[in-house]
């Protein structure tokens, strides 16, 4: 059988296996270790060995070794937990991810870094273990016990005392190869003490004893068999003192062992619970399947065709006056709303639960914590929260830069900390929630704060544009300005001003914006608002001259018509309009797009109060026609890039409209923006509808 078509599911399961064991190897209480948490993680590291085995991975297989015979002392109390330990293991887990990488990548592991890390891993062993007093002398003489054939075998050490009943499992197995059979009974002996075995290829029995669940044992197996091709059935089994008859077994072939019964004078360590002493494990059903994501990519793709199609036979109905028609008005109203259906159920598949992002920072934390010699605490919420998976991986980046940013800037050094009368400890917080039809993730920290003066005077040496009027929230804007910093020395952490502006423009080419709230010297708190997906928009319809245009509802705050007394003009040609007691910038899109034939004064078209940055300007447009939901087309992918527009999508009547990007809309019509730019690299829509849409 050539198993090379199974390696991308045993990459996949071994990656989730590291994840697990980090996770778990992170939230370890070293006073008092969790004995089901250092069982995991053991279990953890035992599956891959047993893959790494199967598909001849050697490197992965013998690193894993050696790290599983340490946490298996762990577990077993002849190891003492320390902090220095557990960095061990966490290295030896990135050390076996990137070997695990190295054979996705169809190469051979580093073989320097192997030595390195084995090295490593058999001094520890040796040092630590032959200083503890505890080492078991009895242990050290069974695991010596040579390793059972592929016949039928009997141990006698399986449970000390000649006839001593203990608890343990008989494993059936069905039309196994004789290698893949001798590979699961040595499995099986580091999870017990196998008692005996034997029977055919058609049906073959263990009897071992063991402490471990029969889910731990059937999730050990089943990185070698298919679950199908087993049976785990839990009894009580017997040691037997005598020794096998090696002619008889030679002579004779090997029958279906039957697991014996205990005897009167016997206590059983494992009481079955079903009558008749035979407790079976359920394998439970199949639950979930493995999907590449260009699949799931391809029919977001055609359910968005079939919404547009579904908008263009709307209009046709409309327009065909044909609105008598009971019949053809119900059939077209039912596949609206099964196309509804059928879209919010295709994009369920892709949102995914923010815990794969958050489950990234326990790590860094600590380590750069360690790092920093600074005392933090993680605390994360909202891990259940779902959002599109295509942006949870672009998001990882800049929450990296965020938390990096709070651990070196934000958090004091205990010491300082404790003059403040703060807790020594300081507290980070990830946090997301769903609000509308966004997400709002949050990085926020009990540290020192944003300083208002500092920023402002490292503003003004850069030349940037500051006022003493600016709000607390505009200032704190400034420090996404490329550059800039207010770090009194460089280290390799931060303090190079390189990094917040990127931050930024990644989270605004995602469709979001940031904003950041500071008590100084008591709190920062860095919120970033995404769109939960970017295939799906729901959008505000507007007319600007002959084009239409389309605002992202999640940013409009309200529409009003201008009043001449609510009219104020700035020096520069800026426009501000006085929304209640909030004098807000009046971008007219016509301007920053140069849009022809559209209002151009202001009394007689409608102003849009949208929300960016972290602030509110007015967008002036000529009309407002309506809301609808529209998928989203990338405009760069089908065209190029244009200032001022985010993307595109197609309406009901095949014509192209453009998504305005709000973010960068105010910069076209500003004096220090790119107007001049915008102006001649785009002139209405007619180019953008000759391009050819996917």
């Amino acid at each position: 059988m050539d198993v090379t078509e199974f390696y991308d599911t045993f990459f996949e399961e071994a990656e989730e296996l590291l994840d697990d064991m980090e996770a778990q190897l992170l939230n370890l209480d070293l006073e008092s270790p969790d004995p089901e948490m250092l069982n995991a993680i053991f279990r953890a590291a035992h599956s891959i060995k047993g893959g790494a085995g199967t598909f001849g991975f050697s490197a992965l297989q013998h690193t894993t070794h050696l790290l599983e015979n340490l946490l298996d002392n762990a577990r077993r109390g002849e190891l003492i937990l320390r902090r220095d330990l557990v960095d061990i293991f966490l290295e030896t887990k990135d050390m076996m991810h990137d070997q695990l990488q190295a054979y996705r990548d169809g190469v051979e592991p580093d073989a320097e870094a192997l030595a390195r890390i084995c090295s490593t891993l058999e001094r520890l062993a040796a040092e630590e273990l032959a200083a503890d007093a505890r080492v078991d002398a009895d242990r050290g003489e069974a695991q010596a016990a040579p390793v059972p054939s592929a016949t039928t075998a009997t141990r006698t050490d399986a449970v000390p005392g000649s006839g001593a009943t203990a608890g343990g499992y008989t494993v059936v197995l069905s039309n196994v190869a004789e290698s893949d059979r001798d590979l699961l009974i040595e499995e099986l002996d580091h999870l017990g003490s196998v008692i005996e075995h034997g029977g055919n290829v058609a049906r073959y029995e263990v009897v071992f004893a063991s402490a471990e669940s029969a889910a731990d044992i059937e999730a050990v197996m089943c990185f070698i068999v298919e679950p199908e091709q087993l049976d785990v059935v839990a009894r009580p089994v017997v040691a037997q003192a005598a020794v096998a008859d090696d002619d008889r077994a030679s002579a004779e072939p090997a029958p279906a062992v039957a697991a014996p019964a205990p005897k009167p004078s016997g206590k059983s360590l494992n009481h079955a619970p079903e009558a008749g002493g035979v407790a079976r494990h359920k394998k439970p059903a199949e639950s979930s399947i493995r999907v590449p994501v260009s699949k799931v990519d391809n029919i977001i793709n055609l359910v968005g065709e079939l919404i547009i199609t579904q908008s263009m036979l709307d209009q046709m109905t409309d327009k065909s006056g044909v609105n008598d028609n009971d019949n053809l008005l119900s059939g077209i109203n039912q596949l609206q709303r099964n196309a509804r259906d059928l879209q919010e159920a295709v994009m369920s598949v892709r949102m995914v639960p923010m815990d794969y992002v958050f489950s990234r920072f326990p790590r860094l934390v600590r380590d750069l914590a360690g790092k920093l010699d600074k005392d933090v605490e993680l605390v994360t919420t909202g891990r259940s929260t779902e959002l599109d998976k295509s942006l949870t991986e672009r998001i990882i980046d800049p929450l990296t830069h965020l938390v990096r940013n709070s651990l070196d800037h934000g958090i004091e050094h205990p010491q300082d900390r404790e003059a403040k009368g703060k807790p020594r400890t300081g507290v980070l917080t990830l946090s997301a929630e769903h609000q509308g039809g966004n997400i709002v993730i949050e990085v926020r920290d009990d540290g020192n704060g944003l300083h208002r003066q500092p920023i402002m005077d490292k503003a003004r040496e850069r030349g940037l544009v500051v006022s003493d009027a600016m709000s607390d929230e505009e200032v704190w804007q400034l420090i996404f300005a490329p550059g800039f910093s207010t770090a009194a020395t460089i280290s390799d952490v931060s303090g190079r001003g390189v990094g917040m502006d990127v931050v930024k423009r990644n989270i605004e080419a995602m469709g979001g914006h940031v904003e950041i709230l500071s008590e100084p010297g008591r709190s920062t708190t860095t919120r970033i608002v995404l769109p939960l997906t970017l295939a799906i928009l729901d959008g505000m319809l507007v007319r600007v001259g002959n084009e239409t245009f389309i605002l992202p509802v999640s940013v409009v705050l309200e529409s009003l018509q201008p009043r001449e007394e609510d009219l104020f003009a700035m020096t520069g040609g800026e426009q501000l309009l006085k929304v209640r007691d909030e004098y807000l910038p009046l971008v007219p899109v016509h301007a920053a797009l140069h849009v022809p034939d559209a209002k151009t004064d202001p009394m007689q078209a409608i102003a849009v109060v949208v929300q960016a940055r972290g602030r509110r300007y007015a967008v002036l447009v000529d009309d407002l026609l309506g809301q609808q939901q529209v998928v989203v087309k990338n405009l760069e992918t089908n065209y190029r890039k244009v200032p001022g527009i985010s993307a595109a999508t197609i309406l009901g009547d095949g014509s192209v409209a453009l998504i305005l990007d709000v973010n960068n809309l105010h910069d076209l019509v500003t004096p220090n923006g790119i107007d001049g730019h915008a102006r001649s690299s785009f002139n209405g829509n007619e180019h953008i509808k000759q391009a050819e849409w996917s």
